[in-house]
């Protein structure tokens, strides 16, 4: 499938083909270069309510804390 850039007013467009189209057009939808590619995906959803979800996990949530982990060796650049 491809498809062509073309230009609309000072910015830079291209048409997305009917088989590929997003289902929702009404959310905003984030947009990165990776070399060559573009990738195109739903804005993550908002940290709403986040302080209820923290509220719904268990009191004994981690109690003992993280498992040890080892350090990692990593070359210098």
């Amino acid at each position: 499938m491809r498809t062509r850039v073309f230009q609309s007013g000072n910015s830079q467009a291209v048409r997305i083909p009917k088989e590929l189209q997003f289902e929702q057009i009404d959310v905003d939808y984030d947009i990165e270069r990776q070399g060559d590619a573009l990738i195109i995906r739903p804005v993550g959803a908002p940290l709403t309510n986040v302080l209820q979800r923290f509220a719904a996990f268990s009191e004994d949530f981690m109690a003992e804390g993280r498992p040890a982990q080892s350090d990692q060796d990593r070359e210098a650049l």
